[in-house]
Parts: structure tokens; sequence; C-alpha cells
């Protein structure tokens, strides 16, 4: 399986390390937010690694919602709990929650499409900073703390019309923030594609934390920064 590199398994249940964790996010997702960085002091794994890996186990299916509990830090022992419906429940030793993921209609375990549309999400995630976030934050005004940017993944869903997916595809439709002070909560809308046939759509929800009022210097000194340490780790 393309993800076998990307995480440890063995009969208690599988876990990331930095390494592996920071290499997704950087190699397949061209996702360069810190928080996945190998040396970071707040580590996370991504959660679009955790979205990835749970298609590989248990298929894509018709819908799909996401909903992140906490962050995975690395070595953490992780474990799948199915319910009586398709819905599953990531924890870990002690159960605590990480993910949930409610699932309904038909499953398709074609492993070759799942990947597709699993790098195709996380293609499109990875780059919702520079591409999506950062004219939404212009546009109301706002932006993170460029000192401790702090951008949070909440959840994704998606609502898919068929399984008979060839060459995904996925384009932004628009994009909604609910502003209250320090706190923000953005919401993405995309659709997605079979070739040029629109057969579904979904949304990601975001946190962003540390607000402050919109200065275009201090924005441009944060995308620069960002385009640097993706030029570092890239070259």
């Amino acid at each position: 399986m393309v993800l076998d590199s990307y995480y440890n398994e063995d009969e208690n249940g599988f876990h990331f390390t930095r390494a592996q964790a920071s290499g997704f996010a950087k190699q397949v997702a061209d996702d360069f937010n810190p928080l996945h960085d190998h040396d970071a002091k707040l580590f996370c794994v991504p959660g679009d690694l955790l979205f990835a890996v749970t298609l590989a186990k248990y298929g894509l299916s018709q819908r799909m919602c996401f909903t992140f509990s906490g962050m995975v830090s690395d070595e953490v022992n992780l474990k799948y709990l199915q319910q009586d419906n398709q819905d599953l429940a990531l924890v870990d030793e002690s159960e605590k929650l990480y993910l949930g993921i409610e699932r309904d209609g038909e499953i398709s375990k074609d492993q070759k499409m799942v990947w597709d549309f699993s790098r195709r999400y996380v293609e499109f995630s990875g780059h919702n900073f520079l591409h999506v976030l950062v004219p939404m934050m212009e546009r109301e005004g706002v932006m993170i703390n460029p000192l401790r940017p702090l951008v949070m993944y909440q959840s994704m869903s998606i609502d898919l019309q068929r399984l008979d997916i060839v060459n995904p595809t996925l384009e932004l439709i628009g994009t909604e923030a609910q502003l209250a002070g320090k706190k923000g909560d953005v919401r993405v809308r995309f659709c997605l594609k079979s070739g040029d046939t629109v057969v579904g759509e979904g949304e990601k929800r975001m946190a962003l934390r540390g607000l402050r009022p919109f200065d275009k210097s201090d924005m441009d000194q944060l995308v620069d920064a960002y385009k640097s340490y993706k030029l570092k780790h890239t070259a």
C-alpha cells in the first residue's frame, strides 16, 4: 500500500513517527504548516494523513464526515473502533477519542481509485493556506499571529453521487468565515469531479486563533516566511 511508509502497525494498533508524519505533509500533501514540522515544539500528525489512512483501511463511502477531537502526537498508539452502523472512532489505548468518522451509503475499496481520491484531496487541503486562507483573511480584514500562526483542522465532509470516479479532481467553490474577537471559524466548500463531471461536493472547516487586524506588511512577511520554509524543505 502506498501509505505503508508513513505509519507503523502491529497487533496492538498503529502509530506515526515525527519523520513519517512530517514527510507525508511535505511530500504528499505539499503542506508546510509548522505544526507538522519534525522539530516543532507543538507537533501534531496531519489530519489529512489520518484521513488517508482511514480511507486506505476502510474504503471510500459516498457520504463521510471526519470530526477531529484532539491533536495526535507522534508515537501515540491508535486503533479504530467500529460502531453498530458504518461509523468509526479513532482512539488511543485509553480509548481517548481523536477522530470520529460518520459513514453512509455505498463503499468502494478499489485501492487505486481510493488512493487517487485521497491524494487529490490532501493536495487540495495542503494548499489551503496560500490559496484559500490568505485571500480570505485579507477580504475579512483579519490575520493570524505571524509569530505564532495557529490554524487547526476541525472537520471535513464529502457527499458523492457515485463512486465510479476516474481522474478525480477538487475545485474550490467558496469560503465563509465567522469571526468573534481573536477567534475565527472558516468553512471551505469544494466540488469533486470525475474527469469533467461533477460527482459531489464537500467542505472543510478550520479554526483560526490569535486573530488580529489585517496588516499587509505583516501578512507579506508571513507568506514570504512560509514560501522560504517550503523552498528550504523541497530544494
